[in-house]
């Protein structure tokens, strides 16, 4: 039992490590580079406009898409790891 209980408070440490670091990337990609760092990133052109325009538009829905495929796929890697695959 207590092995168990180990095993699954692992899986949620790991769980909660990955939840975090996604929030992480998604904050500084939303807000940081949309709005605190757009000033910074004014000088850099993509695509005809500047990059912190260009992010507050489509960069963070994109890296938002990009972490959502990643936590899936990260997500199947921990469940294989503890022995939770389907």
């Amino acid at each position: 039992m207590t092995d168990r209980t180990t095993n699954a408070e692992k899986y949620w440490q790991a769980n909660l490590k990955l939840i975090l670091g996604s929030l992480v990337v998604w904050a500084l990609a939303s807000y940081g580079c949309a709005i605190l760092f757009r000033p910074l990133l004014s000088g850099i052109h993509i695509g005809g406009t500047d990059l912190g325009f260009w992010f507050a538009q489509q960069g963070s829905i994109i890296v938002f898409i990009i972490l959502t495929f990643f936590y899936a796929w990260r997500m199947n890697k921990l469940d294989e790891e503890f022995g939770l695959q389907e």
